[in-house]
């Protein structure tokens, strides 16, 4: 019998996320490693006018973006750049929801500079100390997620403050490669759960529990993570045990997945909230201070080229 075509079964999308996957998973890694780049500088995108990038320079971040999840850019202007580039690229990349974060200023961007108030002095990212490995906004609720970031250097350390980044998808295939269940183990509800924020008896952000890796609505891999190896909770059986230890194992291999780049004036990273990490500077007093702006979205940056039902199986 022929069935009419209103009876026919509905397309079912197969996400290569699905650790019960196997065809789809196979062949979105073949595609995903015979993608990635020889050098990091094939990620690097000049840019002529930060406020206004050309069409072709923009389609160039989103190409290296839907290679790595992390591109590169370098404002070719001899000014370091403003918050009010940062904003204009972000809408030319899709980005406009900003998470007005704890510490961020009014504006919604963060200047990220060592300071001496209590408050941001307490938190890594405002010290001149080593910042460990992490996904921006962990501890933010599941509703709100960071999907995007802009990372932009006003004035680089005069030593030191090297960042490296790493694909969380290149993490999920190590991982899985590795065991399978290490992957279920860390799509678990309450796979690692973070301590609440408290403040001289206040709770500024509650306790947060949620998985490591998660699908979002489009079929797009998330990650929530940080390596601190204290205020992290990670559920305590075995298989979870394990694949956080084989995870911090990732960031101490030398690997060729892992880019590392000291930004200089100018130049910054966008990032589907890729995992990155930053080593300690030296501090100076005055016009020498370090300073980048950091710019956290609800939204991730879409593929021009890709729709992301094509890193799926259909059948």
């Amino acid at each position: 019998m022929t069935l009419h075509a209103s009876c026919r079964q509905p397309t079912r999308t197969v996400s290569p996320f699905d650790p019960d996957t196997g065809e789809a998973y196979v062949a979105w890694r073949e595609r995903k490693l015979a993608n990635w780049p020889a050098e990091s500088s094939e990620l690097m995108t000049e840019i002529t006018d930060g406020r206004a990038p050309q069409a072709s320079e923009i389609q160039a971040i989103r190409a290296a973006l839907a290679r790595t999840n992390i591109a590169f850019y370098r404002v070719k202007s001899p000014l370091p750049g403003d918050k009010a580039m940062i904003r204009a690229l972000g809408r030319q990349l899709g980005l406009e929801r900003l998470d007005n974060n704890l510490c961020a200023d009014d504006d919604g961007i963060t200047s990220l500079t060592v300071v001496e108030k209590p408050q941001q002095g307490e938190y890594i990212p405002y010290t001149n100390r080593p910042l460990n490995w992490h996904t921006d906004g962990y501890y933010n609720t599941l509703d709100r997620q960071i999907r995007g970031v802009i990372l932009h250097c006003v004035q680089p350390a005069e030593d030191g403050g090297d960042n490296a980044f790493l694909d969380h998808e290149i993490a999920y295939i190590q991982l899985r490669d590795e065991n399978p269940d290490f992957i279920r183990a860390l799509m678990a509800p309450d796979a690692m759960t973070i301590p609440p924020n408290i403040r001289n008896g206040r709770e500024l952000r509650p306790r947060q529990t949620g998985p490591v890796f998660s699908i979002d609505a489009r079929g797009y891999l998330h990650m929530r993570y940080s390596a601190r190896a204290t205020n992290i909770e990670w559920k305590a059986d075995s298989t979870t045990q394990a694949a956080a230890e084989c995870l911090l194992s990732l960031f101490q291999q030398d690997s060729p997945y892992i880019f590392r780049h000291r930004l200089e004036a100018g130049e910054g990273v966008v990032s589907n909230n890729a995992l990155h990490c930053r080593s300690g500077f030296s501090h100076e007093q005055g016009d020498v201070s370090r300073l980048l702006y950091r710019a956290r979205y609800f939204d991730r940056v879409m593929d021009s080229d890709t729709d992301p039902g094509e890193q799926h199986v259909m059948s």
